[in-house]
């Protein structure tokens, strides 16, 4: 497995909500203003801020099957991209709660 791979892999199995973002995307902004609106606590990693971000894409999207962001996941399960998320709304403070971000 890669370091990227490995990487990302870590990352969403140590957090209840990561965000994989750009800094520039309005859709990683209106995920992330979604989350901190919910009063969410999550991990962010802006590729475009870091070194490996290409290579962690690549592998997000061997991982999940998408390559855009934001790349969101909660409880270890990939939810998809911001409308994605827009779209469970609803149900995310009990998603949330359960992954212990609230």
């Amino acid at each position: 497995m890669s370091a990227a791979k490995t990487k990302a892999q870590t990352i969403i199995d140590e957090n209840g909500v990561v965000v994989f973002s750009k800094s520039y995307c309005p859709y990683c902004r209106a995920s992330k203003s979604l989350l901190t609106d919910l009063g969410a606590k999550y991990y962010t990693l802006e590729l475009d801020q870091a070194d490996d971000g290409s290579a962690i894409q690549d592998a997000l999207e061997e991982i999940s099957g998408q390559r855009t962001v934001p790349n969101i996941y909660i409880k270890q399960k990939h939810i998809g991209g911001n409308s994605d998320l827009q779209a469970r709304k609803s149900e995310l403070p009990s998603l949330l709660k359960d992954a212990g971000a609230l």
